[in-house]
């Protein structure tokens, strides 16, 4: 993986924490609309930390395979590049 482990690891933990924190909303009987507040926010950081592995994959594997000249290659990125985003 190209992306900034660092990075990309914190925002993983920082949504596990959110998870965790809404299983304990949900075990205290939280209100609905709290509860859903709280998982649209950890959503939006996997989608942060998806944006970020996408981006270092578009600068260095993309970018490689261009720069080296292997149309097979570089095609073979834009593929894997349209599958992962018509899964978005």
């Amino acid at each position: 993986m190209k992306a900034d482990k660092t990075k990309v690891c914190r925002l993983l933990k920082t949504a596990r924490g959110q998870i965790d924190g809404i299983l304990k909303m949900i075990d205290d009987d939280k209100y609905c609309l709290d509860i859903s507040c709280q998982v649209m926010a950890a959503q939006a950081i996997l989608k942060k930390t998806n944006e970020e592995i996408l981006r270092a994959h578009l600068k260095s594997c993309v970018n490689d395979a261009f720069s080296d000249g292997n149309r097979d290659d570089a095609q073979q990125k834009i593929e894997e590049l349209t599958k992962i985003i018509g899964k978005l």
